[in-house]
């Protein structure tokens, strides 16, 4: 049986929008922006499941955790990437390349600056967790058996302690206020935000006026085949009404 050490005192260290399971289980589950059954995947074997918004306090909350149980070996990550922020890129990107001057090393989103981490956190959770991307993919039962196979991998708690940090949050305690004291980083914040929902509403638009016209167009369709089988019925009929006539 792998080998277990006891995760830092009331673990989960950090809070925010996730479920905690089984504290030996060697595998995290981050679902990126989507929101899923993740108490019910905490109970298929998980140690932790839950959403990572943004790339900057929302990664290092989900480094926290991490790092603070030794028997974390595997990150999993599912759902759907979150527009603008891109935090499921920037979380590999991490922990592929670590930071530079504060900003993730290689990472895409629009404000991925990391100021709770430092070097020595990094390398831990580059060196404690091999990554398993299954993004895009929101399939529980997936999500459950890749959880399970990686469960027969366990090599074991890493070798070393639990590690705490300690990950400030701005004014008001939330994600959004993630990018630290520099206002245009908020700035760029809020005009992301305000991007998304004005895709996410184009898009439902979009699907509206799609289903509209198909179904109109099914309609004209039905009319059209109801048509045709009253001049068909007709073209038979007729030659017999003649005949009786």
């Amino acid at each position: 049986m792998a080998e277990k050490k006891s995760p830092a005192s009331g673990w989960p260290i950090a809070k925010g929008d996730f479920h905690s399971g089984d504290a030996n289980s060697s595998v995290a589950v981050v679902t990126m922006g989507s929101h899923l059954d993740e108490q019910g995947i905490c109970d298929g074997g998980a140690a932790l499941c839950g959403s990572c918004k943004t790339e900057n306090l929302g990664l290092e909350k989900v480094i926290a955790n991490i790092i603070s149980n030794p028997n974390i070996r595997f990150v999993l990550l599912c759902g759907t990437e979150v527009k603008g922020h891109l935090s499921g890129q920037t979380l590999v990107a991490l922990h592929k390349g670590g930071i530079k001057d504060g900003r993730v090393v290689g990472a895409e989103g629009a404000i991925p600056f990391i100021e709770n981490l430092n070097d020595a956190a990094i390398k831990r959770f580059q060196e404690q967790v091999e990554f398993v991307n299954i993004m895009e993919s929101e399939d529980v039962g997936a999500i459950k058996a890749k959880i399970n196979e990686l469960k027969g991998r366990d090599p074991g708690a890493f070798a070393a302690e639990p590690m705490i940090i300690e990950v400030k949050e701005a004014a008001g305690g939330s994600e959004v206020a993630a990018a630290g004291v520099n206002p245009q980083f908020l700035e760029i914040e809020k005009r992301l935000d305000k991007i998304e929902k004005k895709i996410e509403f184009t898009d439902a638009e979009i699907a509206q006026r799609v289903g509209r016209k198909i179904g109109r167009d099914i309609g004209i369709l039905y009319g059209l085949v109801a048509g045709l089988m009253v001049f068909v019925m007709l073209l038979v009929l007729l030659p017999k009404l003649n005949v009786l006539l």
